[in-house]
């Protein structure tokens, strides 16, 4: 069974982390208090996320005490450069599941300056890093992958992040890099955010496998209209006033959950990560996955089941995780497409149904159209019993790659706060025209396939059959 090794650095990093790991053992039936249910698989599928103790001869945890007397750690790695986030795990009711070696902290933090984390912190603490990548690699027997969890506004999550993701492909280059950043394009509160997002994304583009990049204003748009159907929600969802990112936060759990499901849950048709790397990625350097979800909720009451509609929604525009703009009705060129549904409720003829829908409405390139990969997890999320996430990899990443060129180039053409970054040691100013030049070089490839492809025709929505 695939093992994946998770590493949440910055504050929004861990803030994800944290909304992730109670989901995470809440799908395999681990409670607070023991329950009469009975849990789900554990037998080959926890592994996944929980490294276990070689004496443990037991065949399921029940409750968090369980894994406490059991000696389970979580497979992940805490890092950031100030600590009150982290904190929070260390007096949390999951405390005891996190390596103490696995937690790297350090005061103060990165100053909102990417060079700070890059340049400084990165190299500062790569050894310790390193040592615990290390020490969590040697304990899987089957590892398959790095999750990698932050934001590109601040210092710690877009500079050490990106340090971070250098030394995994120094060091563990076989071993694919599934990122998920936040673009906190229009909800900046860092006047120096343009520069972190695209010196972040430039390392994105050299050294992820795969990137599934989520917009703040896409997610505020998301729960905002969940917040508006109170009849389809209940308590454990979007209380968007009292916590705001938690919301947020959930909707990149949710993703998360999906998009490894295939890998820990049984199926008739389950994909792991590896293969999309294979499938979605077709140019090294064209990493970005646009992620779409149907349900974004955690729960619903809502116990009709319309799998044409979960399918709908989850290729809608409005619930894909980045903004997507489709001028003149005209949908993106599509370069790789995946479906992943969960629950026992599909069957092959289904997915191959929403195929159909997906060619004959969408544009793709000449080798795309055909190779629409389908994943089936027989195990539905908590809450639903029905689920499905899309993955397109598609030229309308253009949009949130231009919106971070053209922030950039605003802020650097008056060199505004440049100097901020040239005082710390190691970071020189070639260093902002080697970023403008990756970033031009993607959009232009972006562009490129585009342009020989894409007839200029206007391509309907998908929008339900009689």
């Amino acid at each position: 069974m695939s093992e994946y090794i998770t590493i949440q650095v910055g504050q929004c990093g861990n803030q994800i982390g944290s909304e992730f790991w109670p989901l995470v053992l809440q799908e395999y039936g681990i409670t607070r208090e023991k329950s009469k249910s009975k849990p789900p698989e554990q037998s080959t599928t926890f592994n996944s996320f929980f490294q276990i103790h070689p004496d443990y001869k037991g065949e399921s945890f029940n409750t968090i005490q369980d894994l406490v007397d059991s000696e389970v750690k979580a497979r992940t790695i805490l890092v950031d450069m100030e600590t009150s986030v982290v904190s929070r795990y260390k007096n949390s009711y999951l405390r005891d599941i996190f390596d103490e070696e696995y937690i790297i902290v350090h005061y103060p933090g990165s100053g909102n300056n990417w060079a700070e984390g890059f340049c400084h912190y990165g190299p500062r603490f790569e050894e310790k890093i390193l040592y615990s990548i290390r020490k969590a690699v040697e304990n899987c027997d089957s590892l398959h992958g790095f999750l990698l969890m932050y934001s590109l506004g601040g210092g710690t999550g877009s500079g050490v992040g990106s340090y971070i993701l250098k030394l995994l492909d120094d060091h563990f280059p076989h071993i694919d890099r599934f990122v998920t950043c936040v673009y906190p394009i229009g909800t900046e509160d860092v006047i120096t955010c343009p520069y972190n997002m695209a010196l972040a994304t430039k390392e994105l583009i050299e050294h992820a496998s795969c990137v599934i990049p989520v917009e703040n204003r896409a997610l505020i748009d998301i729960v905002k209209k969940q917040a508006s159907n109170t009849h389809s929600i209940d308590t454990m969802s979007f209380v968007a006033g009292c916590k705001p990112f938690q919301d947020m936060n959930s909707i990149i759990v949710n993703m998360l959950l999906n998009l490894t499901s295939g890998s820990r849950f049984t199926g008739d048709l389950n994909v792991d990560l590896s293969e999309l790397v294979t499938n979605m990625v077709p140019f090294p350097n064209l990493p970005f996955l646009s992620c779409g979800l149907s349900p974004l909720t955690i729960t619903s009451s809502n116990n009709k089941i319309n799998l044409e509609e979960i399918f709908l929604q989850s290729s809608n525009l409005n619930n894909q995780l980045i903004k997507i703009n489709a001028s003149n009705n005209q949908l993106p060129l599509t370069l790789g497409t995946t479906l992943l549904a969960r629950g026992d409720l599909f069957t092959i003829s289904d997915m191959r149904s929403f195929v159909d829908r997906l060619q004959r409405k969408n544009c793709f390139t000449s080798w795309s159209k055909q190779a629409i990969k389908i994943g089936m997890c027989g195990v539905a999320p908590i809450g639903h019993r029905a689920s499905m996430m899309t993955l397109f990899n598609t030229t309308a990443i253009n949009g949130l790659l231009g919106k971070v060129k053209s922030d950039f180039t605003k802020l650097y053409q008056k060199r505004a706060h440049v100097h901020h970054y040239l005082q710390v040691a190691g970071f020189e100013e070639i260093f902002f025209e080697e970023c403008l030049d990756v970033l031009c070089e993607c959009i232009k490839s972006y562009q490129d396939i585009e342009n020989r492809s894409m007839e200029n025709i206007k391509v309907p929505r998908l929008i339900p059959e009689n």
